[in-house]
């Protein structure tokens, strides 16, 4: 039997190298700001969200040159013709509780997140099934484990030091922090120049 794979949705995942002194730079300045600014409501749900201007601060540079060199290897990757832009970014705080509802980010090619402080049981980030008929029909499973070509959903744990981006079309949400401690995470989105 032959099988091909057409349509692949595609989840970039890249762990910086010794994160810990840029995580704790960013932890310490994103507390500071949590602590000035209420922030805004969006899709959280009992945490904090920063306005979304975080990649114009010269304070985030560190992270947002690490974000542009993923996102070129990303347009390498993927044969695309374009440069990248940073249209938004945003830092997130769940204490234990908060979560982010399910949603998505029109208006842009590449979403993501980039994990700083993220204690186990925080919330882990679920990316949904993009395509709509394949909820139309649900048939039982054998049980076991299942292929990867044949989830519905993926879940990803938190992890210091990690960038996760993904096409900005994909519904995805953050599951309730189940921790005794914060999650602190900056989430943005590329767009075409």
């Amino acid at each position: 039997m032959i099988k091909e794979y057409y349509f692949p949705t595609i989840i970039y995942i890249k762990d910086l190298p010794n994160p810990e002194k840029l995580n704790s730079y960013l932890e310490k300045h994103i507390v500071e700001w949590s602590n000035q600014d209420k922030g805004v409501e969006k899709t959280n749900v009992n945490g904090w969200h920063s306005k979304t201007d975080m990649h114009h601060k010269k304070e985030y540079e560190p992270l947002t040159k690490e974000l542009f060199q993923m996102q070129n290897e990303i347009i390498q990757e993927e044969h695309l013709d374009i440069e990248p832009k940073l249209g938004n970014m945003w830092a997130n705080i769940n204490p234990p509780g908060g979560h982010n509802q399910m949603h998505l980010h029109p208006n842009s090619l590449f979403s993501g997140a980039y994990y700083i402080k993220a204690p186990p049981n925080s919330g882990k980030l679920a990316l949904m099934d993009p395509r709509p008929g394949v909820q139309q029909s649900m048939p039982p499973r054998k049980p076991g484990k299942i292929p990867r070509e044949l989830w519905r959903d993926a879940y990803y744990d938190p992890v210091p030091g990690r960038i996760i981006m993904f096409p900005a079309w994909m519904w995805h949400k953050v599951e309730p922090n189940k921790s005794n401690d914060t999650r602190i995470s900056v989430s943005f989105n590329f767009i075409m120049r």
